[in-house]
């Protein structure tokens, strides 16, 4: 073989063998912007959820202060409600975001937080309504209720703000 022939095969290899690799580490890089891309839309969508349970949350404490006294405000008790429903409202939308997101595991997870508030939910409305039909017979065990079902609950958000923190490769 002659050694023009030698220099141009050997340029050809060459250039195939970079082409090769370029396409090689261009994948790689593609897979990592988009794992990249993916772990961000995770974590805001995440991070939005937490930030109305959070909302949402207070107004269930404000809700809870203020059906405290012997003769509540009952006013005052009604507009927090609104307040707290349309809160509720933001979570369950922050929700849909979490199970589109994935994964079905963290999906899984949320829907528990979901139960624990509808418990909850469920103990501060009966103590609503008897607050306004002025019975005060379940009132102290329906506050220890709460109280169990705020823990609850609470232990269900860490629960999910930790598998969050799994899927997203955040394990600090």
């Amino acid at each position: 073989m002659d050694a023009g022939i030698a220099a141009l095969l050997g340029a050809t290899v060459g250039s195939l063998s970079t082409l090769g690799a370029a396409v090689v580490s261009g994948r790689a890089q593609a897979r990592t912007q988009h794992d990249q891309w993916r772990r961000q839309h995770r974590r805001d969508a995440y991070a939005g959820y937490l930030s109305a349970l959070h909302d949402r949350d207070i107004a269930m404490d404000a809700i809870l202060d203020a059906l405290g006294p012997d003769e509540p405000d009952l006013s005052d008790v009604d507009e927090k409600i609104r307040h707290f429903v349309a809160l509720a409202r933001e979570v369950h939308r922050a929700a849909e975001v979490v199970v589109l997101e994935g994964p079905a595991s963290l999906a899984e997870v949320a829907d528990r937080v979901t139960r624990a508030s509808r418990e909850l939910s469920e103990v501060m409305r009966r103590m609503a309504e008897n607050a306004h039909a002025g019975d005060t017979t379940r009132k102290a065990g329906d506050t220890a209720l709460a109280a169990d079902r705020e823990r609850i609950l609470y232990r269900a958000v860490r629960d999910f703000r930790l598998a969050a923190r799994g899927t997203i490769g955040n394990t600090n």
